[in-house]
Formats: structure tokens, sequence, C-alpha cells
């Protein structure tokens, strides 16, 4: 049964958990918003920028700020499956095989630098990111929950990239990228940092426990009709563009709800408003579709989302009931 009272104690929560975030990071709270935005929406995140902008701090970050198990891969171009689903190893004492669990036996997974690893060595998150389980040897097993990658990769210009292919891409509800410093964000940085580096020192302020009971009330967060509507109009509006090749995918619009309904309990409203699909959409779909000249520019991307967006009629009735 649907709780208002609860579902609006999530902004609590989650302005609890942004604060404390950006204890570290300095002018980025829009940036931050977005990250518990996507973790509380049950969707892995996607971070994409230039080296040295904050995205690993930004995720280890968010990691500490939690009571939750958190393990980092560096991505590099040697890095094999096994090393991070885990393998089984033969005992010689025992005579049995015994498994060693990988990195991805964790609630929080940093893949840090993930566009460095091979097409091969992506591949092995698929499973785990959408099943939340991990086959090793023809043996499932179950990834205990929650269970949230948060993925960092540079731009595609960078030397040494593989890019993510489709699939992989798909699997992450949301990518985004850091916000860009300016005179006085940069001074902010110094001031905070010059004395020693307040990552070391941050504290989880969030329980396993109330984590698990605020993702659970997402979903009892209203989406009106013709709010729905409106998402199922841009997924549509998507595929029949001429500047896109390819459109949003079913996967796509059911993490654009899920997204919109954690967005809308962070800013403290038990219902999805048209905004919040429209300010959402291109952090959901850019990294979903492709440009009809085949280019997945990021940038590029938004700036046509944006504009296709603009033109899909915006519902006027009464969706807070």
């Amino acid at each position: 049964m649907k709780d208002d009272k609860e579902i609006k104690n999530i902004s609590i929560f989650a302005r609890k958990l942004i604060e404390n975030i950006s204890r570290v990071m300095v002018g980025q709270e829009e940036t931050i918003r977005l990250v518990v935005t996507a973790m509380l929406s049950g969707g892995h995140l996607l971070i994409e920028d230039r080296p040295g902008t904050g995205k690993t701090t930004m995720a280890k970050t968010m990691a500490n700020s939690m009571e939750m198990t958190f393990k980092r891969v560096q991505f590099t171009p040697d890095l094999m499956p096994s090393d991070i689903t885990g393998l089984n190893i033969y005992n010689r004492k025992t005579s049995e095989f015994q498994l060693v669990k990988g990195p991805v036996f964790t609630n929080i997974l940093l893949a840090d630098e993930i566009n460095r690893g091979t097409p091969r060595t992506q591949s092995s998150l698929l499973e785990c990111m959408e099943e939340h389980q991990v086959t090793i040897d023809g043996v499932s097993y179950i990834l205990e929950e929650p269970f949230f990658v948060i993925a960092t990769e540079n731009r595609m210009e960078t030397t040494g990239t593989f890019p993510l292919p489709e699939a992989q891409l798909d699997r992450f509800a949301m990518k985004i990228s850091m916000t860009e410093s300016n005179k006085a964000v940069l001074l902010g940085i110094i001031d905070r940092f010059i004395e020693d580096n307040p990552a070391d020192n941050i504290k989880s302020c969030i329980s396993k426990q109330e984590f698990l009971k605020m993702r659970k009330l997402i979903r009892q967060v209203f989406v009106h009709t013709c709010v729905r509507e409106y998402m199922a109009d841009i997924a549509l509006a998507t595929n029949s563009a001429s500047r896109l090749a390819v459109g949003a995918s079913n996967r796509s619009i059911l993490s654009l709800l899920r997204i919109s309904q954690a967005y809308a309990a962070v800013s403290g409203r038990d219902y999805v408003s048209p905004d919040d699909v429209k300010y959402l959409a291109p952090f959901v779909l850019s990294h979903r579709v492709t440009g009809a000249g085949g280019y997945r520019d990021t940038d590029r991307m938004k700036t046509a989302l944006e504009e296709i967006i603009a033109k899909v009629e915006v519902p006027v009735e009464n969706w807070e009931k």
C-alpha cells in the first residue's frame, strides 16, 4: 500500500547523502543528485569525462557514504573476465575445486576506466548488471542486494580506449558527466584539499537497510497516465527522428520510468512531473541512441535529443493525482 509520508521522507535520506558527498566534491551538487537518483532507481551509472575531473573520487565517496561493501576494478587491456567474476581453482590439499570470488561479489562495484578494457572483458559485466547474478563454470551465483555498478570512462578520443558495445551501454540507466569547473569551484577545490584529502575522512551516513527500504518505496511514486504517454511519445519520437539511426529501446523507457520516480522522490514529491521526464531523458537516452551518421558523441547526442524532445507535446493535465 502506498505511503505518501514515507515516500516524501526519501528526500530527507537523499539530502543527508548529498551533503555527505559534497564534503569532498566541490561544485558538483546536481551531478551528485543524479548519482543518488540512479542508485535509488536500482539502475547502474556511467560517468564519462576527460581524466582528472573527479569521476573516481565521486564514485568512491558515494560508496564510502553508505554501509555497503565496495570494490574497485581498474580496467586495462590485459584484464581478463575471470579477474572480475572470479574462477574455480584446484585445491591440492582437498582435491577439490574452490571458488575464488571476483570483485563483482560486492554491493557497489567501481569499474574504473571501463573503456580501457577489451570488449570481451567489458562483456563479463552484462549478466551481473542485468540479472544480478554471475555464472562461473556453468554454475550461477546470486549477487547480494543491492548491487550497483558505477563505471567511469574517458572520452573516446582519449588514447587507448575501446568503445563500449550497444548491449553494454544499454545496461546503464544513466550516463552523466562532471559539472564544468569555474574559478570559484577551482579555488574551492584547492582550499578543501590543501591540507589533507577529505575523502579519507568520509564516514557512512546511510545503512544498507535504510537504502533498501527507500529503493523499494521508489516504485510507489505516482506516475499519471498522461506522463506515461509522454514517455512513450519521447521514445517514438527518437525512433522516427531522421537525425537518429537507432532510437530508444524498450529497456531505456523502463529506465526513464524508474529514474523519473527516483528523481521525484529525491525532490520531495510523491508524483512524477513532465518536467522531470523532460530533464532526465537526455541522461537516460543519450548513450542508447545513435546518430544518422553513426556517431555516438555524448554532447552531440544530448543536443539532438533535447531538440527532438522539445518537439514532443508536453501534458497539461493535472498529473499530480
